[in-house]
This record gives C-alpha cells, sequence and structure tokens, in this order.
C-alpha cells in the first residue's frame, strides 16, 4: 500500500495520467521515488536482521536448559522458598544457619561414632571369648602331655589366665607383668604351656597323680601322719601352698 501510494503521488505529479495516450504506460521512477524506496528496503533488511539476531539468541539460551525438566525445577524453586534455612538466609540469619547446619552435623557424627564404637565392643568381646577358648584348650592340652590330673585342667586353666596371652596368629605366649616374654628353663625360647604345666608339680602337686613310693603314701593319705596342732605356721602354710587348703584341712587336728 505504501509504494502504491508513493506511485500515485509521484506518477501523478509526473503526468503519467495524460501521457502516452491513457493510463496504459509505465510509471516513471524519479530519484525521489527511488531515495524512498532505497530507505524502505534498508529498513526492512534492518529489521530482518534484529528479528533474526533476537531469535539465534533465544536458541541459545533455550540450549542452556537442555535435559532439564521445568516441573523439577519448579518443585525446586518451590521446596527452596519453604526451606527453613532459605528463610533465616533471606532474613540475614546466617549465624543461625550455620548453627543448625553444625548441630545437625554434628548429632550425625555422634550417631555415627556410637555405631562404630558399639561394633568395636562387639567385635573385642568375640576376640576375647574366642582368646580364652583358644587358652583353654592350650592348657588341657598341655596339661595331658604333663601328666596332670583330668580334674585338674580348670584349675590350671584359671592360673594360666594370668600368664598366659593369645597372640595374632592364635599362640598362648606366657608374658610378664610388663609385656615381655618368660623365657624357659634354658633362658633362649619362650615358656611353653608344656613347660609350665610341669613346672607346678613342686609347687602344686596335688593337681598330679601321685606317685610311687614313700611320697605316694603321704600323697594318698593326704599327709595322714601329720597333725595340724603339731605343725609350726611356716610349716601350715607351705603345707597348704603345695597340696591346697582342703587337703591341709583333711589333716587331723590332735
Amino acid at each position: 500500500m505504501l509504494f502504491m501510494n508513493i506511485e500515485r503521488k509521484y506518477y501523478s505529479q509526473a503526468g503519467g495520467e495524460n501521457q502516452g495516450g491513457g493510463a496504459g504506460g509505465a510509471p516513471e521512477i524519479t530519484p525521489e521515488i527511488q531515495t524512498i524506496i532505497d530507505q524502505q528496503v534498508s529498513g526492512l533488511k534492518a529489521k530482518n536482521a534484529e528479528l533474526l539476531g533476537k531469535i539465534k539468541e533465544q536458541g541459545d539460551n533455550l540450549k542452556r536448559f537442555d535435559g532439564i525438566d521445568p516441573d523439577t525445577v519448579k518443585g525446586m524453586l518451590k521446596r527452596f522458598e519453604n526451606d527453613e534455612e532459605a528463610k533465616l538466609i533471606a532474613d540475614g540469619k546466617i549465624d543461625e544457619v550455620i548453627n543448625k547446619r553444625t548441630e545437625r552435623m554434628r548429632g550425625d557424627t555422634d550417631k555415627q561414632l556410637k555405631e562404630a564404637n558399639a561394633k568395636v565392643e562387639k567385635a573385642e568381646a568375640f576376640a576375647n571369648k574366642f582368646r580364652a577358648r583358644v587358652l583353654g584348650d592350650e592348657i588341657r592340652s598341655a596339661a595331658g602331655k604333663a601328666g596332670a590330673l583330668s580334674s585338674a585342667q580348670e584349675d590350671l586353666i584359671l592360673r594360666a589366665k594370668g600368664i598366659f596371652q593369645i597372640n595374632d596368629e592364635g599362640q598362648a605366649v606366657a608374658v610378664d607383668e610388663d609385656g615381655n616374654p618368660i623365657m624357659g628353663k634354658d633362658g633362649r625360647t619362650p615358656l611353653s604351656p608344656v613347660e609350665w604345666v610341669e613346672s607346678l608339680k613342686e609347687n602344686a602337686p596335688h593337681l598330679f597323680p601321685a606317685a610311687s613310693g614313700t611320697d605316694a603314701g603321704k600323697h594318698k593319705q593326704g599327709g595322714a601322719h601329720l597333725k595340724r596342732s603339731q605343725m609350726s605356721a611356716s610349716e601350715k602354710a607351705e603345707y597348704i601352698r603345695r597340696h591346697g587348703r582342703d587337703t591341709y584341712l583333711r589333716l587331723p587336728k590332735e
């Protein structure tokens, strides 16, 4: 429509309707008309370039959201708006947010620590039970090899607990109060359970079968030839140490 109006205006001014025998002649494009046409074309090109630039910019912006679900984003934003920490941050209460997070982390850490300690205690209890069983088996075996009475095995196990420990290899090792290994008679090799049990024959003969001969009669009779009233205090203590209190009490008083 704009070009038609321009054509009518300048064509009329040029007398085009009265020339060439009627209205069938081609309109004359004057310099003024060409200038207007050039201006309009230039403006359209500029507008077109502007629109194309905006379309490209929008396309580039949309590429940043590839793979993002709009509904999920909306849900996250809504949750963030309702989140307590978000409200505190919005109110400028940063310290309160930090304190809450620290308290939450401390609670989680304490819970994990308690669970870890419970597991450690359970493992230690199992290990101690295992060590006690292994030590008992070691002492029973040693008692059999040393010729101790079968009825003395529990007594020997109780005594061994104060001397032997089970190492990481499951072996019974004799140690002193400082944790140093106790050497055997040869002074070079560690004291073994068998050697230890055999060493008790002198100090605790009641743990072993009575020997043959004169001593056998004494052991078998429980020292019946002795009388408690005739024994000195040191003799009583030595007898109890060697034979046990029960055997001592079975001795006649007079």
